[in-house]
């Protein structure tokens, strides 16, 4: 619609299925690269992913017009496609069902994006079910822990 101007931050939170080890430190930035580059290819903002061996976060500037719904599909259909095809795992690579989706307000961009960019030092001292129950707290979403991903203990 002309005239229209937004835009929403989001940060999205995936896992991987079974909580597996699955995304490893020698590939992992070319994933986080194919995901950006979807993330742009869809006309969206990708401001940084990064994320750990089990789990990723996306910091996005989404346009309304875009679903949260349709983009994190779509990234994970074809992020699954795309390792699956890079043969590096023995197996099928494919992420759990479901995501975070988290909202922020354009003063929030910085401490957002050093947040998802120190993953792996954050990790040190906080599992990723810990850091996933401070999100759905802080946010105050209700939540059954029979619907949360796979935690492994």
């Amino acid at each position: 619609m002309p005239g229209t101007y937004s835009q929403l931050y989001i940060q999205l939170i995936f896992a991987v299925k079974g909580r597996q080890n699955l995304l490893r430190k020698e590939w992992r930035q070319e994933v986080f690269k194919y995901m950006s580059g979807i993330i742009t290819h869809k006309k969206q903002k990708s401001i940084i992913v990064n994320g750990v061996a089990d789990h990723v976060h996306l910091f996005v500037g989404l346009k309304p017009s875009m679903a949260i719904s349709d983009l994190s599909r779509d990234i994970k259909n074809n992020t699954s496609n795309f390792i699956n095809k890079k043969g590096w795992l023995p197996g099928p690579f494919s992420w759990q069902g479901g995501y975070g989706a988290f909202s922020y307000s354009h003063s929030h961009i910085g401490n957002v994006y050093q947040y998802v960019k120190n993953q792996e030092e954050h990790h040190r001292t906080k599992t990723f079910k810990e850091e996933y129950h401070d999100f759905l707290r802080k946010f105050e979403i209700e939540f059954d822990e029979k619907y949360l991903f796979e935690f492994l203990e």
